[in-house]
């Protein structure tokens, strides 16, 4: 007796004994990606070689003329895309993760000059058109090898597509990483250098501004006005001594500005009494109601005693104009390495790192000695500005 056919031996043997099952591949979707990649590395590759020699041999003929540094700049900062580009596939493919570089901080201030060495001394940049350099042989290879093992080497396919995709990650991990700390905080040193350098120069200018248009001014016009009251003393002693009276007003006029710009410049009272009072002196002077509370164990370095005034006073001058505050307050206190400032006001709110009250000033002066700026003030208000300062001690 023999077994019952079903409907799959009937197909079976319709088909006839030479049929062979269906083929099954036993390569999983991970195998499958590293292959994508591999194939993928030989246009890719021909994009950035092209990249790279086009960089290299236009740069280097126009270095002679003023574009050529300049354009350099602008090759490494769009190798930095492809860069990016690359870490993202990489990403996609063969599921290696590697964090992007630090922005360079060439928008964070300094001269043209400044903004330019910095981009042709980025490491990222550099990197990546070295790894772009040593692809075309390597897409080369790879795309070979896989495009053959498809086809002739299928039993060790996976094996040798491990192999490569594990070059890959290598290449793309070294090259491709983001650049050590410390050269990230060489580039944040060399940007805050710059700054500080721009704005001590601005500092100067105001300066020599003030004296011209204030101080110079009206000394000038002191020495004329005592002039015609020399020539008058003896013809005209009463127009003399109105005129000698009048000069008597130029002159304390004149040395008030002159105390007014040297307090712009180093208030006595920071030097002589400290942090508290010299704070307690600008808010005196604040068109509202200032609250100033100073918990300091000791005063801190000259440097940084200066920047928090500083901070402080252009921060009440902004709530005497803008905000439309009724009342501010200022808290100064050390919080173990660092010094805190928060100033407060019950105003309008909606300042910004944006507008136009100097806040991004003072955010980048802070940043270019290792603080940090925030501003909270929405709409309506409050507005509450927090500043952080290292905490460095005097030194007497």
């Amino acid at each position: 007796m023999t077994a019952p056919t079903t409907a799959a031996d009937r197909a079976d043997r319709a088909d006839g004994p030479d049929r062979l099952p269906p083929a099954r591949f036993a390569l999983d979707a991970h195998t499958w990606k590293e292959i994508a990649h591999l194939l993928l590395n030989l246009p890719v590759s021909l994009l950035g070689f092209t990249y790279v020699f086009t960089v290299v041999f236009v740069s280097g003929v126009l270095t002679l003329t003023v574009i050529g540094l300049p354009l350099l700049a602008v090759c490494l900062l769009g190798a930095r895309q492809l860069g990016k580009l690359e870490r993202i596939r990489s990403r996609a493919l063969l599921g290696v993760r590697i964090e992007e570089p630090t922005p360079l901080p060439i928008a964070r201030g300094g001269g043209p000059m400044q903004r330019l060495w910095l981009a042709l001394k980025d490491p990222v940049g550099w990197r990546t058109l070295l790894y772009d350099l040593i692809r075309l042989p390597w897409g080369i290879l790879t795309f070979a090898l896989v495009l053959t093992s498809l086809f002739v080497l299928w039993p060790v396919l996976p094996f040798i597509t491990r192999g490569l995709a594990n070059v890959d990650r290598a290449m793309v991990r070294g090259l491709l990483s983001p650049s050590d700390e410390l050269e990230r905080r060489i580039a944040e040193l060399e940007s805050d250098r710059g700054i500080v350098v721009d704005t001590a120069a601005a500092d100067l200018r105001r300066i020599e501004r003030d004296l011209h248009d204030g101080a110079q001014a009206r000394l000038v016009n002191l020495a004329m006005g005592l002039g015609l009251a020399k020539e008058k003393l003896l013809e005209d002693p009463d127009t003399a001594a109105a005129m000698v009276a009048e000069a008597h007003g130029e002159v304390k006029l004149a040395l008030q500005e002159l105390r007014d710009l040297a307090r712009g410049i180093h208030p006595a009272v920071l030097t002589d009494r400290g942090l508290d009072a010299a704070l307690s002196s600008v808010a005196s002077r604040c068109t509202v109601p200032v609250k100033v509370t100073a918990d300091l164990p000791a005063r801190p370095a000259a440097a940084i005693e200066g920047i928090a005034y500083f901070t402080v006073s252009e921060l009440l001058q902004n709530i005497s104009k803008h905000s439309g505050a009724r009342s501010a307050s200022v808290d100064v206190w050390r919080s173990d390495d660092r010094l805190l400032i928060q100033v407060r006001d019950d105003g309008r709110g909606g300042a910004s790192l944006e507008g136009g009250s100097g806040m991004r000033g003072l955010a980048e002066r802070l940043g270019a000695v290792d603080g940090l700026f925030v501003v909270d003030s929405p709409a309506g208000g409050p507005t509450v500005v927090t500043a952080e300062l290292p905490w460095r001690d005097r030194q007497e």
